[in-house]
């Protein structure tokens, strides 16, 4: 008797994973690439993490995020705190920042507990929910943020953070629904500390305690790869840096992505070339309308190109990045539903 075999059939893929959430806002972090591993880029109404070591641009990425909010919510508020004492309003105009449209606070009187934190970020909140407009508040950077039990306590005595990460936890708790109803972004900026005495797992960490892992929807971490020089009359200067982005947490789209890009002092994030060179790595240049032999003349290309020209060109490599990236996605999904 012949054996039966039963026919298998290929179900098409969920786009679900991988297209953005009609159901969700999305901010642009300045990046398309970043945007796509992040799943379309920052969700409104949730909490972002940026996480880095020194110059790996975390306050030229919330600057930039900034500019883009401001571009897709005209109406929508932006708060910015501080608490290095480390802000360029020259810096950031310069980079396209409407200085007009964003929210300082007390610059005489800056937040420095998280007590201080949690009070005015549930103010913004309020503000926003009563409006009924999108919000964005920027937190730079909480690792300098104390609490009021070490700002009382003498300078020589012991502290091991327990306190302030307790009372971080307790916010969250507190604000995160309201947070939501309020549809307030709210993108905090975090540096990197050595995990000292750690034998196995994470080598760095950030301060605070579980609750930014916990509370946060997307985290993602920023490592320096090199310095960028260029030679102009024989001076050598540095212009940029080149950085890698490791997504490691995101509920809004599929974890652990990355993304590498080249942050420009004075312009931003270098998006065209971010998506080119992406597209040249995974072999798609043909989405642009490029073969692998113009590639190095196109990049020489780049910089002859009018304002009006390159944004032209940046619009439609963002796009080209967003098709190939969802392709690439699908085809690391499973071929069947397991409920179906």
């Amino acid at each position: 008797m012949a054996k039966r075999v039963r026919a298998v059939v290929e179900k098409p893929r969920n786009s679900y994973f991988t297209s953005e959430k009609t159901n969700i806002q999305f901010v642009s972090t300045g990046c398309t690439l970043l945007d796509c591993a992040l799943g379309g880029g920052l969700a409104l109404g949730r909490t972002a993490n940026i996480v880095g070591d020194k110059s790996t641009a975390k306050t030229g990425t919330a600057t930039e995020v900034m500019i883009n909010f401001s571009i897709v919510c005209p109406d929508g508020n932006i708060a910015y705190r501080e608490t290095e004492a480390a802000w360029d309003d020259s810096y950031a105009e310069a980079m396209g920042l409407p200085l007009d449209r964003i929210d300082f606070g007390d610059r005489e009187n800056p937040i420095i507990t998280v007590e201080d934190f949690y009070k005015d970020f549930d103010a913004f909140c309020d503000q926003q929910k009563k409006a009924k407009k999108p919000g964005l508040y920027v937190l730079d950077s909480f690792d300098a943020l104390s609490d009021d039990a070490e700002m009382d306590r003498d300078i020589d005595k012991a502290s091991f953070g327990a306190a302030k990460a307790k009372k971080m936890s307790e916010m969250f708790r507190k604000i995160t629904r309201k947070q939501e109803q309020a549809n307030v972004l709210l993108f905090i900026v975090s540096q990197v500390r050595d995990n000292i005495g750690a034998m196995f797992g994470e080598k760095h960490k950030r301060s605070g305690g579980k609750a930014l892992d916990f509370y946060a929807s997307q985290v993602f971490w920023l490592a320096h790869i090199k310095i960028l020089k260029k030679t102009i009359n024989k001076v050598e200067r540095p212009y940029g840096i080149e950085i890698k982005a490791k997504v490691k947490k995101n509920k809004v789209g599929m974890p652990f992505r990355e993304a590498e890009f080249t942050f420009e002092f004075g312009y931003g994030i270098n998006d065209l070339l971010a998506s080119v060179n992406w597209l040249n790595e995974v072999d798609r240049l043909d989405a642009i309308d490029l073969k692998k032999t113009e590639f190095k003349d196109y990049l020489k290309g780049l910089n002859e190109m009018t304002d009006a020209e390159h944004k032209e060109e940046r619009l439609r490599a963002a796009e080209a990045v967003k098709q190939v990236w969802g392709e690439i996605e699908t085809t690391f999904l499973p071929k069947r539903s397991k409920y179906a």
